[in-house]
C-alpha cells in the first residue's frame, strides 16, 4: 500500500506504514486481536510518524511510550485538545465541553461538571446500576443458554446507565446506540447523519429541560452559570453531546472484551467465580490489556520532541492501546495478569483530561461482571461463531456469542 504524502518538515527516516485503521489486525474480522497487533509497534522507534491514521485519513504523530504520552497530555501549553473530533464531521468548529477545551476556561468547565461524576454520586446510583444488570441477566437465563452478549446486555446496560444521567428512558435505545455506532464506526455519510442527529436530538432536549426541569444532568446544564451568566447554546450543545456520545460505546465496549477474554481463558474465570474480591484489581488489568481509545493532541507551537520536528498544527497520536502495551511501564505486557499490582494504566487517559466519567465507568464494569459470573455458568464463545473486532479511533467488538449449555 502506497504511503500518503507526507510534511515536508517530516524526515522520511521517520515515516511508517502504521494506521490504527489500516495496518494489519485492524481491519473487522472474525477472531482478530488488535490489540496484540498494535502492540508490535513496540518493536520500533519511541515516536514516529503515521501519514494515515485519523477517521478523516490524516497523519499523526505517534508516541509509542507511555512516559512520553503522559508528558504530551499534561503540557497544555504545547499540545492542544481542541481539534472538534464531532462537530468537524458537520464541517463546524465548536467544542466538546470540557473534553476539547485547553486552560484556563477547561478548568472552569471542569469544576462545573466534576460533582456530577463524583465517587459520592456514583455510589448513590450504584444499587440502580446494579439493579440493571440483573433485570437483564435475569431475562437471558430466563429462557436462553446462550446470547449475543453486546446487543442482549453490554449495550442495554452501560447505555442505560447514561440515559439515566440524561433522564431519559432507554425506549429509543437500539436508535441510540446506532447513532454511537455510525458515529465512532460507519463511513463519512453515516458520521455525518449521526452527528446531525445527535445534535438535533441533544438541542431538542435542552429546550426542553428549559421548559420542563427535572433532576438530571441536562436540567443541571440549562440552569447553572458560569462567570455569573447562563451557558449559552453552544457550551450547553457541546457539553449534552459528550455526555451522550461517552456513554454510546466505551463502557460496553470494555465489558465486551473483557467477557471475551473470559470466555477464552477459562482459568481466569475460574479464579473471578471463586474469589470475587478479585474482581475490582482484575478490571483494572482488563482495563489496561484492552484499552480502546485514541486521544489526539494539536500541536499549538513548533517543538522539538524526543527528535521529532513537531511544527504548529501537526496532530499527536497517544493511543492508550499502545501506551498500555509498553514494555518500558509494564512486566510482560502482553500477558493478561488479573493479580498484576501497581497498574498505572491510562485507560482513561492522563492529567488534566483524565476521563470526567471515569469512576462511573469503573463501577459500571465492575458490577456488570460481578452479577455475570454470580449468575451465569461456566461460559464459552459459542461453537461455530467467532467474535469480530476492528481496530479505529474507538476498537471494537460485536457478534459475542457466549453459550453456557
Amino acid at each position: 500500500m502506497a504511503l500518503k504524502p507526507v510534511p515536508d518538515h517530516v524526515p522520511p527516516e521517520m515515516v511508517r506504514d502504521f494506521s490504527l485503521f489500516t495496518s494489519p489486525g485492524m481491519q473487522r474480522m472474525p477472531n482478530g486481536d488488535p490489540h496484540a497487533a498494535v502492540a508490535r509497534v513496540h518493536g520500533g522507534p519511541p515516536i514516529f510518524y503515521s501519514p494515515d491514521n485519523t477517521r478523516d485519513s490524516r497523519g499523526t504523530w505517534v508516541i509509542t511510550r507511555a512516559k512520553d504520552q503522559r508528558r504530551v497530555l499534561q503540557d497544555s501549553e504545547s499540545f492542544s485538545s481542541h481539534r472538534s473530533i464531532f462537530a468537524s464531521a458537520l464541517g463546524e468548529n465548536w467544542p466538546m465541553i470540557p473534553l476539547e477545551l485547553d486552560p484556563p476556561a477547561h478548568g472552569v468547565f471542569r469544576s462545573l461538571l466534576n460533582p456530577l461524576f463524583s465517587p459520592k454520586r456514583v455510589m448513590a446510583l450504584e444499587p440502580a446500576i446494579r439493579q440493571r444488570a440483573m433485570a437483564l441477566i435475569d431475562r437471558i437465563c430466563a429462557s436462553r443458554t446462550s446470547c449475543d452478549v453486546m446487543s442482549d446486555f453490554a449495550f442495554p446496560f452501560a447505555v442505560n446507565i447514561f440515559l439515566r444521567f440524561l433522564g431519559l428512558s432507554d425506549e429509543r435505545l437500539d436508535t441510540y446506540v446506532g447513532w454511537g455506532k455510525d458515529l465512532l464506526h460507519g463511513d463519512s455519510v453515516k458520521r455525518t447523519a449521526a452527528a446531525l442527529a445527535i445534535v438535533a436530538f441533544i438541542d431538542e432536549l435542552a429546550a426542553m429541560r428549559r421548559k420542563e426541569p427535572t433532576d438530571d444532568v441536562m436540567t443541571f446544564v440549562v440552569e447553572t452559570e458560569v462567570d455569573g451568566r447562563r451557558l449559552t447554546d453552544e457550551e450547553v450543545r457541546g457539553i449534552g453531546v459528550l455526555v451522550f456520545v461517552a456513554g454510546l460505546d466505551t463502557v460496553a465496549t470494555a465489558i465486551g472484551f473483557d467477557l471475551a477474554h473470559l470466555a477464552r481463558n477459562p482459568n481466569d474465570q475460574a479464579l473471578l467465580r471463586g474469589e470475587p474480591d478479585r474482581i475490582v484489581p482484575a478490571v483494572e488489568e482488563l482495563l489496561r490489556a484492552y484499552s480502546t481509545v485514541q486521544i489526539i493532541r494539536v500541536a499549538r507551537k513548533n517543538i522539538d520532541f524526543e527528535g521529532a520536528p513537531i511544527r504548529k498544527g501537526d496532530y499527536i497520536s497517544c493511543a492508550t492501546m499502545i501506551a498500555n502495551r509498553d514494555p518500558a511501564e509494564f512486566e510482560c505486557p502482553n500477558t493478561i495478569d488479573l493479580a498484576r499490582e501497581d497498574n498505572r494504566h491510562t485507560a482513561f487517559a492522563y492529567g488534566p483530561h483524565r476521563c470526567l466519567g471515569s469512576h462511573l465507568a469503573r463501577r459500571e464494569i465492575v458490577i456488570g461482571l460481578e452479577e455475570w459470573l454470580s449468575r451465569i455458568p461456566d461460559f464459552r464463545i459459542k461453537e461455530g461463531t467467532a467474535p469480530i473486532t476492528f481496530g479505529g479511533h474507538v476498537f471494537g467488538i460485536e457478534n459475542l456469542i457466549l453459550d453456557w449449555s
